[in-house]
């Protein structure tokens, strides 16, 4: 302000010279208080954060975060205050107020290397009220990069690729969208969280994040006031920041999931069978996985045991004596799982009309909705979703599959979850602003009751929880639109979300349609499996060729050769927040090259993998961040910090390096 007073001032001298000084003195004035009314700055007293709110010839306002005289972000309110608005110097912070809103920024954490402000208002009922976080900026001519988000069935990666509009922010099946932690975090040491309170939608382009707080559906919407309210963090770079956000507001897992899934794979039921599925068939896989000399975690009983679906009973006609299909599985060394979901089926008698007469199910406040709802196996309206806000119901759901467990059965594959199977607007427990989406969280938080060996596959604030999460169902395809160029992107989403216990889904996905599922892509698609925290078979190698069966037997045994580092990061992560397979910018988060890398990963900090995602494909460009590095395959030794131009991989050969001071703990 100092300098720009005094230029003014030197500016001013000479027209006073001209027109005279009794009315240069007079403007002067006048745009000094001018400049005092548009904008004010914050230091904080700790860091060298600065943040400078300031008014544009619009009567919108822009926050700018500075640090060492440079901004690393902006965020402009976009809402017009008119020409009376006021900004006031407060404490902790600063006010803006002005046309019937009330901006309160305040400083709630401040240290050398960390600083965090809250940015809040109240808002009334029929108030639109949005800020857009700037994302396609530059900081000292570098873009900046940005991470975390949804999950989507088209994972782009960084992030800033994605576009939406008008998107409730909720866990929806809708793009796949099963994680949507309300947690962005850019390059520059910057992340953005959105309480969990606020009914949030999203516009996303390559320029710009919009948050948009209003009361609509698909949220709650009898309230007089809600409140729009998130955090911004600050930190050196993206590593520390991300960190920090694990610290502050995502949480970490209090302990970790089954250890046998993690060394052996999982093998499941459905792609091999999908629904026409039978005790003998069951017994006759599991002897098929022995024959050929796989090891295994579990044997996953998909879809179409039931006798109907929501009566959490086995058809007897099919499963005519589960106790003795259970015992003849444990003889052959194999757990047993089952696959559910949270719904019961209108036909499905007399469990639907139960659970429908002691209000188990959710229910909409629109009465031509009622309680119907359709998922994949139903028609519109005739099913319902289950109310696990309501505590009674819960008690019902965990006492039948309980039962099931007394026959035999060892654990659970937990299916759906999200909050666009309720119908609309719907009219149940809990409090009103986490509605619909506290459905997603007492659905979870009811499935890991079941202990570590189960599977999930959305979440919702519901990083703490020691069990694994599953990507959604993938195509057998190779492309980046939810094919097998999505996998690694979607790893790092849902690290980079605190979700660090990733189950992928099957290898070589889920043949659905027309999809045809070629040696190569299984095999390349395996190789990409291989360091992540599980693997998951149900397409099996030898309905393929024996040399599939070759190579499958290899990289399995490679997976459990590594399975104790696995475990090792994922006691890492319970301590300190730390991902399982971060991206390779972990290991030096001022990489340009390296924040941008969307088809590499890490395991920890001592493995890089590098796969083979496209099709026909026989050497492929890997990018080494800093370190020293063997190569897995030939043991040749590279510096980091460059690029390995057509670097070879036949199909039998996965890309992977390993830094040169690694030993196994």
């Amino acid at each position: 302000m100092a300098l720009n007073v005094t230029r003014k001032c030197l500016i001013y001298s000479v027209l006073a010279v001209i027109i005279g000084a009794a009315v240069i003195t007079a403007v002067l004035v006048l745009i000094l208080r001018d400049d005092e009314e548009i904008m004010q700055s914050y230091k904080f007293a700790n860091s060298d954060l600065v943040l400078q709110l300031q008014e544009q010839p619009d009567h919108r306002y822009v926050l700018s975060l500075i640090r060492d005289g440079a901004s690393i972000q902006r965020i402009t309110f976009d809402h017009d205050f008119t020409d009376d608005s006021e900004i006031e110097a407060t404490p902790q912070g600063l006010l803006l107020e002005g046309n019937e809103q009330r901006i309160e920024l305040k400083d709630i954490e401040d240290t050398s290397n960390f600083s965090m402000i809250s940015i809040t208002r109240t808002l009334r009922k029929g108030q639109i009220v949005s800020d857009i976080v700037h994302t396609g900026e530059k900081l000292t001519d570098r873009p900046v990069q940005w991470y975390g988000g949804p999950e989507q069935m088209e994972q782009l990666y960084p992030v800033q690729q994605l576009h939406f509009e008008d998107y409730a922010y909720l866990p929806k099946e809708l793009h796949s969208a099963s994680i949507t932690e309300r947690y962005w975090v850019n390059s520059a040491g910057v992340f953005v969280y959105v309480e969990k309170e606020v009914p949030l939608f999203i516009d996303q382009d390559d320029q710009t994040l919009r948050l948009t707080a209003k009361k609509e559906l698909p949220y709650y919407t009898y309230d007089d006031t809600f409140v729009f309210n998130y955090r911004i963090g600050v930190a050196k770079n993206v590593k520390e920041a991300h960190l920090k956000a694990v610290d502050k507001v995502l949480n970490k897992p209090v302990g970790i999931p089954d250890e046998r899934m993690v060394r052996h794979p999982i093998w499941s039921t459905w792609v091999r069978y999908k629904k026409p599925i039978s005790q003998q068939t069951v017994l006759d896989f599991a002897k098929e996985i022995n024959d050929y000399g796989f090891k295994n975690s579990q044997l996953d009983i998909d879809d179409y045991w039931e006798n109907c679906y929501g009566s959490l009973i086995f058809n007897p006609i099919t499963f005519p004596n589960v106790t003795e299909m259970t015992e003849q599985l444990k003889e052959m060394g194999f757990r047993v799982t089952l696959w559910i979901h949270p719904f019961i089926n209108k036909n499905c008698q007399p469990w639907y009309t139960e659970a429908l007469t002691k209000r188990f199910l959710v229910k909409s406040h629109n009465e031509s909705i009622g309680y119907g709802t359709k998922w994949w196996n139903s028609e519109e309206n005739e099913a319902s979703y289950i109310n696990f806000n309501n505590p009674a119901a819960v008690d019902w759901f965990r006492q039948r599959l309980a039962e099931l467990r007394e026959q035999g059965i060892d654990s659970f594959k937990f299916d759906a979850g999200e909050t666009s199977w309720a119908p609309a607007d719907p009219d149940i427990q809990g409090p009103k602003a986490l509605l619909p989406a506290s459905l997603t969280t007492s659905y979870v938080r009811m499935c890991a009751e079941f202990g570590p060996m189960i599977e999930i596959r959305t979440g919702w604030a519901t990083q703490d929880l020691p069990v694994f999460v599953r990507m959604l169902d993938f195509d057998t395809r190779w492309g980046k639109y939810n094919g097998l160029q999505s996998l690694i992107p979607t790893l790092l989403q849902m690290n980079l979300n605190g979700y660090p216990f990733v189950l992928p889904d099957m290898i070589g996905g889920n043949m659905y349609g027309n999809d045809i599922l070629t040696k190569e892509l299984f095999i390349r698609w395996l190789q990409a499996n291989t360091f992540m925290p599980s693997m998951q078979f149900s397409k099996a190698p030898w309905d393929i060729d024996l040399e599939t069966v070759s190579i499958a037997k290899r990289f399995t045994l490679l997976h459990e050769e590594f399975a104790d580092y696995i475990l090792q990061r994922m006691r890492l992560t319970v301590a300190g927040g730390i991902p399982v397979n971060p991206p390779i910018w972990w290991l030096d988060p001022d990489d340009e090259v390296a924040l941008k890398i969307s088809d590499e990963y890490l395991l920890g900090e001592d493995i890089l993998v590098a796969p083979v995602l496209t099709e026909f494909a026989t050497k492929r460009d890997i990018y080494l961040p800093k370190g020293t590095w063997r190569d897995g395959n030939t043991n040749q030794v590279y510096e980091g910090g460059r690029w390995l131009r057509d670097h070879l991989a036949p199909m039998d050969t996965l890309p992977y390096f390993i830094k040169t001071t690694f030993q196994m703990r």
